[in-house]
Parts: structure tokens; sequence; C-alpha cells
């Protein structure tokens, strides 16, 4: 249990990344559905003027508010990674979907209190949609409480992963033997499938080849709306996890699933 000044800290820094947020979902909307110069990354990854200019507004109102803080972010370098603070920034997750119109683009924020995620949020600014979970305290949507989904079968749960693409074979394999036991299987959402799985619509998200900036936020949301969200190997979710994530309504629905893809 935190202390009472601890607490009071973490409602100051979830009353920043609320503001934070809107700020990102203000500036993502100018550029939504609007020419965009795209250029690939190394990773062979879309990047657009937007994702950069956001992460820098990100960046600016983080260092002038919290100086001493570190800062993860996907577009520009990181800092200070041994602070006692770090905020984990993905100012557009799901580029792929934000260059080619989709409404299912979101913003995610983190805020990691010694290493641990105390602060996440999901925003897709396109359904005007804000999940927000502060550790220790029920998630939220649009400020109202979300709850996961009380389904424990594999036969009826919903299954979502982003695209199969992302999967090597291994992998490929793990989602067939998974998805072969779900009730639905369906495709697409980015961090969008995240949220709905915190207010019981999707049961169950299966990805691998992410990166902390993908899934920090997610944690504090999913679990604080009753889920659990681990790597395959049922291990929690840390800057050094190996990026293959999977994220279920409940324990049983976890532990089955895990089950089903060894």
């Amino acid at each position: 249990m935190q202390s009472p000044e601890a607490s009071h800290e973490t409602a100051l820094l979830a009353q920043f990344a609320g503001d934070l947020a809107d700020v990102t979902d203000a500036m993502a909307m100018t550029y939504f559905r609007k020419p965009l110069d795209v250029e690939t990354k190394d990773d062979l990854s879309p990047v657009t003027q937007a994702d950069r200019a956001i992460e820098t507004a990100m960046r600016d109102r983080i260092t002038q508010r919290f100086p001493a803080h570190g800062v993860f972010g996907e577009e520009h370098e990181n800092a200070r990674l041994d602070a006692a603070h770090v905020w984990v920034l993905d100012p557009i997750d799901g580029t792929k979907s934000f260059v080619s119109g989709m409404p299912t683009f979101g913003t995610l924020i983190a805020c990691l209190a010694n290493g641990a995620p105390d602060i996440g949020i999901i925003s897709i600014p396109p359904m005007a949609e804000r999940w927000v979970g502060v550790r220790g305290q029920r998630s939220t949507l649009n400020g109202l409480p979300c709850r996961t989904s009380k389904r424990s079968r594999l036969a009826e749960a919903t299954l979502y992963t982003t695209t199969p693409d992302t999967f090597d074979t291994a992998g490929r394999a793990a989602f067939e033997s998974l998805s072969a036991q779900v009730g639905m299987r369906r495709f697409g959402g980015d961090c969008y499938a995240y949220g709905l799985l915190a207010s019981g619509h999707v049961d169950l998200v299966l990805e691998m080849d992410l990166h902390p900036y993908d899934y920090m936020a997610l944690v504090p949301v999913i679990e604080g709306a009753g889920g659990v969200i681990t790597d395959w190997t049922g291990t929690a979710l840390g800057l050094h996890s190996d990026g293959r994530v999977i994220a279920a309504a409940n324990p049983a629905l976890h532990a089955q699933a895990l089950a089903a893809m060894s």
C-alpha cells in the first residue's frame, strides 16, 4: 500500500498524464486523414511528421514539469532511464492504421515508478475514448469504471491480434494453436484492442515483436480492469521484456491460453 505522500504524488502524475493526453489527442487529429510524409524506419515500420511532432511536444512538457524524470519514447533518443520515474511514450500507436485513415490508432502514455508501471493511458482520439489505469485503482473509460469480461473458457473467448505478419514461425504456430480453440478470432485494432479488452468486449489479445512503448501503458489499464497481461511465459512485463505479449480478461483465461500455446 502506498504512503499518503506516494498516493498524492501518483494522483498528481495521473492528472499530468491526462493533461498530456489532451494535448496529444488534439495534435493527432490535426494530422489525421491529411496528406502526410511517410518514411520507412530501419525496422521497416512507417513514421510520419505527426509521430515525431507529437512525441517532441510530450517530451517538452515532461521536461518542463519534471526535469529529473526519464523518458523512453519511440521516435527520439531515450533520456535518464535510471531515474525513479520514467515516462514511456508512443505518440501514435498504430501508425499503419493512422496513415491509412483507420480510426483505431491511439496514443500510449505510461509513467513507471522504480521500473513498475504505475500509470497508463490508452487514448483513441478519433473515437474520443480514453482508458486510464492507476496501480491499485479501478481502471476507467472516459471517467467511468470499466471491467474485463467474465468469460473464462477459450471456447467462448474472442481473440484479437493486430496482424499475424508480425509472428515468426514459432509465434505463428503458437497463435494458430490458440486461435483454433477460441470462439472467434479477429485482426486489427492496435492498442484499441486492449482498451476493448479492459471494457469486456474482447477476451484475449496476443502479439509479438512489441517494444516497451507499445505495452507498458497497457499494464495498469488491463490489471486495473481485472485482467492479466504478461509475456508468453507468464512473466510480468518490463522495459527488458522480449516483446511477446498476451493479455486476458481474467486469470483463468490467461492460464488456459498459455497452456494452449505450449
